[in-house]
């Protein structure tokens, strides 16, 4: 297969000017004001506040005191298309991903029927064409059915465009099967991701096993069901010399492992999700529903390592996991709900409010980390320079906002930080060279060159 695709509808290029915004890219050493005029969909110019003109028909945006960044990329989402378009579909996750900041998802395969044909997965390209606010990558299931049993025609399902392999939802609990999944994947190209759980370990757990589960009375899961998984995993790829992704890693043990593997040179990078950054399983003393996802919310001494080790780039990427569900679905017994938050509109707030402005993390190591997920499935990582297509937000890092007040773009609303007040608040998203974002506050300006004054 000669390129990685992702996959959009074809909108207008944008023409813009923005003037004054404080532009940050680590990756291209920008930290200071500038003017960048987006001509065709391509970053055409930088260069000192007021110091750019725009055309006739020329959008410009007066973004004095706000901040524009290269646009996130998450490896890790549910779009729910094939099956559960109840809860989310293409067209609904994708505009999610936009008004959060992103400029391109890679979604999973445990959709119904699963992801585990060519056929199947021609559908979803098809659909993404017509319906992706912004571009969208598809990963294939290892297995057929995610049964941990039958490899999938991995080969094929790279021709057809999936971007790697994972039974996400599921671990591959066979060592034997994986292994031929590794020397397949060495073959056929493209990434294979783990969701690693020992579900002899993990049973019918619904939260994480520690003093809180035990004085909630309720069953828990151990750090000790993933960790394992990721150290005899992360010891297959180095025998078998193959590409591994570890997927929302969530504990101290874990890092551990990982950091090891990189040490002996594995060739594995790994995730990190907002709500495991952020929160602990403290938060399920309120037994709401929100808060139960797999792997769980664990302990504050889990949480710190996590943050440490995204600081020190032995995890590489922030992904959100977003996995949303129908009302009637969460509205249950905690016991009884199903895993998984949505986590596409406050991924950027909510590491910026809890770990940024608490000085546990710095600004620009988040924008690295929110767009590096490009880098681990061999995408264009975005960059604000000139001869780019335009992959960008806008943020106003002063706005502050209380996360789902004025509903969700998602069609789903479980999300862990609901009713939080978070700051930091996406003004502008613009994927592939298109606007596919705009707050409800900043209207389009004619196309005549008049200004558009963000407020």
């Amino acid at each position: 297969m000669s390129a990685l695709p992702l996959f959009h509808r074809a909108d207008r290029p944008a023409d813009l000017l923005i003037q004054g915004a404080y532009v940050l890219d680590p990756r291209a050493g920008l930290d200071e004001p500038h003017d960048v005029l987006i001509r065709g969909g391509h970053i055409a110019e930088l260069g000192p506040p007021g110091s750019l003109q725009a055309g006739a028909d020329t959008e410009i945006v007066e973004a004095v005191g706000k901040h524009l960044f290269p646009g996130f990329v998450d490896p890790h989402v549910h779009l729910r298309t094939p099956g559960q378009e109840y809860k989310e579909d293409i067209e609904t996750g994708t505009a999610a991903a936009a008004a959060g900041g992103f400029c391109a998802v890679i979604a999973m395969p445990n959709t119904d029927p699963v992801v585990d044909e060519a056929a199947i997965l021609g559908s979803l390209t098809d659909t993404a064409r017509r319906q992706a606010r912004v571009p969208v990558g598809f990963l294939a299931s290892i297995t057929r059915g995610l049964k941990g049993q039958e490899l999938t025609e991995m080969a094929e399902l790279r021709d057809a465009g999936a971007l790697g392999f994972t039974d996400d939802g599921r671990p591959v609990v066979s060592a034997g099967v994986l292994r031929k999944a590794l020397q397949y994947q060495r073959l056929c190209g493209g990434v294979i991701a783990l969701h690693e759980e020992d579900p002899e370990l993990s049973r019918d757990g619904a939260m994480h096993e520690g003093a809180v589960s035990a004085r909630l009375g309720i069953a828990g899961i151990p750090s000790l069901s993933e960790s394992t998984m990721v150290a005899r995993d992360a010891a297959l790829a180095v025998y078998e010399g193959a590409r591994v992704h570890f997927q929302h890693l969530s504990c101290v043990e874990s890092i551990e492992a990982l950091a090891h593997a990189k040490q002996a040179g594995a060739n594995v990078s790994a995730e990190v999700c907002p709500h495991h950054l952020t929160l602990t399983d403290d938060m399920v003393r309120t037994l709401d529903s929100r808060f139960k996802m797999n792997p769980p919310l664990r302990a504050e001494s889990d949480r710190r390592a996590l943050v440490d080790a995204l600081a020190g780039a032995v995890i590489d990427c922030v992904a959100t996991d977003h996995a949303p569900h129908a009302g009637h679905e969460k509205e249950v017994p905690f016991e009884e709900a199903p895993m998984g938050t949505i986590g596409l509109e406050t991924a950027f707030a909510s590491l910026y409010t809890e770990l940024v402005l608490t000085g546990e993390l710095e600004l620009d190591t988040v924008i690295h980390r929110m767009t590096n997920g490009a880098a681990l499935y061999g995408l264009p990582i975005p960059r604000v320079a000139p001869g780019r297509l335009a992959n960008l937000c806008l943020v106003d890092l002063e706005a502050r906002f209380e996360v789902g007040a004025g509903g969700y773009v998602s069609r789903s609303a479980n999300c862990c930080f609901h009713g939080r007040m978070l700051q930091g608040s996406v003004l502008m998203t613009v994927a592939t060279g298109t606007v596919a974002h705009r707050a409800r506050t900043l209207a389009e300006a004619p196309p005549s060159g008049d200004h558009l004054t963000i407020r």
